[in-house]
């Protein structure tokens, strides 16, 4: 079975307060973390709100070669925010990366996973999220990492 969802890249968790969260995660030895490159790097996005997108405030930190990434949102509506009142925090979506996006997004659809946002850079990196909250319980997703 040809699957892009192989390569786990990183967990993201929504919580209320990232500097509180970061502070948490510091104190029991999870560290160091960074900045999320700007999402206004993001030209082509296909999202319930660009606001919403743009308000959010991502951190991430590297453990044991798994991402962990801290999303806090912002103001404006995003499936993050409706994450966060429905459920609480949590887990938000599992990312995978691969080496195409295209390529990626054709095998979920052959898979029977439909596209839910998607986000592109100029040099076509960026990332795809499947609506497989009902079915999995989670959000998964493919990016596909920059150009360095």
């Amino acid at each position: 079975m040809n699957s892009p969802f192989q390569r786990l890249h990183h967990i993201c968790v929504v919580v209320a307060d990232i500097d509180r969260a970061v502070e948490f995660y510091t104190s029991v030895g999870i560290g160091p973390w960074q900045d999320y490159p700007p999402l206004t790097q993001y030209t082509e996005l296909d999202v319930p709100s660009r606001d919403g997108f743009l308000g959010l405030k991502y951190k991430y930190a590297d453990v044991g070669g798994i991402q962990y990434q801290l999303v806090e949102p912002g103001d404006g509506d995003s499936p993050q925010q409706q994450f966060l009142d429905t459920h609480g925090e949590g887990v938000f979506h599992l990312g995978f990366v691969v080496d195409d996006l295209a390529e990626g997004t054709a095998a979920a659809a052959g898979l029977g996973v439909r596209p839910w946002m998607t986000g592109r850079r100029p040099d076509g990196s960026g990332f795809t999220y499947f609506d497989t909250r009902a079915r999995a319980g989670v959000t998964i997703e493919i990016r596909q990492s920059p150009t360095s």
